[in-house]
Parts: structure tokens; sequence; C-alpha cells
């Protein structure tokens, strides 16, 4: 599969120079780190998954800059598993794409097919699902900072559905191990793809953010899980997200860090109906 890009010239720049300029942006404004990213000559790997938004870059692309900057100085990675939320129907619960390479402005990502099928032959909840990938933006939207980053590194991409909710954490735990056994060995990092609150209150959405946020630093999905639908919180992305988790600790990481959050109502000033936008890295040390 040959994957053309779906929402160029909406949630980013169509134009190759005009996004460069754009992510530019995005590290060196105010709600990003502040400088560019220089990758590190040496690969320390301390990193081993990272939580990142999805939306505009105009609106999240700051936070998703604070994770990216991260990643840059801790060494680029050879492979990274993409794990998103779909934004539509979805024919199974683990759609991947084993084979081929996906497009951008910036240029062409390859997929990693040899841990691509490793991780479908340790869970059968991975399915082969090419129209679950064609149109969603979850995934897309991290291709253009890796392809800012470095042009070698190769993705896994997986759209999770919730196809029965209380089935979440053993989910979790089965998609964990395949991803932790196809990656076992590689110079490789998880990232999974996730918005929080959506429209709701400033003052609202930064409360149930936080509840979401210590879950997650805590590294326990399944209170995440918890939170989420205990709080009734619009995160987008929690089945990826407490995959990650779970995938990340069986590779060795510790703990979550938070990089950035903020809302769309700081970007633009009006608070009635925001959306909530973080950035966390998840560590060895």
């Amino acid at each position: 599969m040959l994957r053309a890009p779906a929402v160029a010239g909406m949630f980013y720049e169509s134009d190759p120079d005009e996004l460069r300029e754009a992510m530019d942006a995005c590290f060196l404004g105010p709600y990003g780190p502040g400088r560019l990213p220089l990758p590190a000559p040496i690969i320390t790997r301390d990193i081993v998954g990272l939580v990142c938004p999805h939306a505009g870059y105009k609106f999240s692309g700051s936070a998703a800059a604070f994770a990216y900057f991260e990643l840059a100085q801790d060494g680029i990675p050879d492979t990274v598993v993409l794990l998103g939320p779909s934004h539509r129907s979805a024919r199974s619960p683990a759609a991947i794409v084993p084979d081929g390479a996906w497009l951008t402005p910036l240029g062409k990502t390859e997929i990693d097919s040899e841990a691509a099928h490793a991780a479908m032959e340790a869970s059968s909840l991975l399915s082969i699902d090419e129209s679950a990938h064609l149109l969603e933006h979850s995934l897309e939207v991290q291709l253009p900072f890796l392809q800012y980053l470095g042009p070698k590194t190769k993705i896994v991409p997986i759209i999770l559905s919730v196809l029965v909710w209380e089935d979440v954490p053993l989910y979790a735990e089965e998609l964990s191990r395949a991803i932790a056994h196809a990656l076992d060995g590689k110079n490789a990092v998880v990232i999974a793809s996730t918005d929080f609150t959506h429209y709701e209150p400033k003052i609202v959405a930064e409360k149930d953010d936080s509840e979401a946020i210590a879950a997650i630093k805590s590294m326990d999905y399944r209170k995440l899980v918890d939170v989420v639908a205990t709080r009734q919180i619009s995160m987008c992305g929690v089945v990826p997200t407490a995959v990650a988790i779970a995938a990340c600790s069986i590779l060795g990481g510790k703990r979550a860090e938070l990089l950035s959050y903020y809302t769309s109502g700081d970007i633009i000033g009006e608070d009635d109906q925001v959306v909530g936008y973080g950035a966390l890295k998840i560590v060895r040390t």
C-alpha cells in the first residue's frame, strides 16, 4: 500500500516549504519548546513512548512539538509504532497496514514490515485493514513531525477501535505484548495519538484532563480507562494511550512525564467549548 495524504491542506500545509515553516513555528511559537530540535548524535533510547495530540497544527502543533523535541534529544528511532483512534466506523478492533509506505508533502515513510508481521503473528486482534487508514488523520498528522526529524524512521501504523468497553484492559494487555514482542531488540518508540477533552468549558476540560494525565503519569492503564469512563471524559485516544502505556511498561518504561498541556481556548481566546491538547513522554529512568 502506498498511502496518499488525506488531510494535507486541512490539518497541515500541503506545500512542503510552507509545511516546514509552519512546523518551525510549532517549535518556536509561544506554546512550543522555544527551540528547533537537533537530533542527538548518540541514541540514548531513554524514551520508549510518547503521547501526542492530533488536531490541526495551528491548535495542537506546539504541544506535539514538545514531544518531538524530546525525542530528537534522545535520538531518532529506527521504528515507531503509531497507535491512534478511529474517528470513523471500523471493522476490526486493531487495523494494521503491514507493508508499503505513507506519503506526506515532506516525502515517503516506509512501513517496518518485519515488526508489523511479528506483531500480527503475536495477536489475533490485529488484522489487515487498509480502509480504516485511508481517511483517518490521527496517525497521519504525526508523520510530518517524524520526517522533520529525519527521513529514515519506519512506522507500524495501527488504528484502534472500542468494540466492547469492558474488554479494553484485556485488549490492551494482549496488544501490548504483541507490540513489545515485535519491537524486541529494536531502536523503537511507541507513540499514542490522542486529544483530551472535547467541547467542554475550559475549567471543566482542565480538571478532567488533569485526572487523565495523572493516570498516564502513574503508568496505570487500567486507572486511565477507569478515570475516563467514570468522569465521562471525551478523550478520543484513550484506548491507544492505554495500549501504549502497557507496551511501554513491558519495554522498560518506568514513568511518564507531562511536557505540555493547553487548550484550544488558549490559542483562540474562546473558553466556552475547548479541546485539550497534551504531550507526554514515557521513559526508562
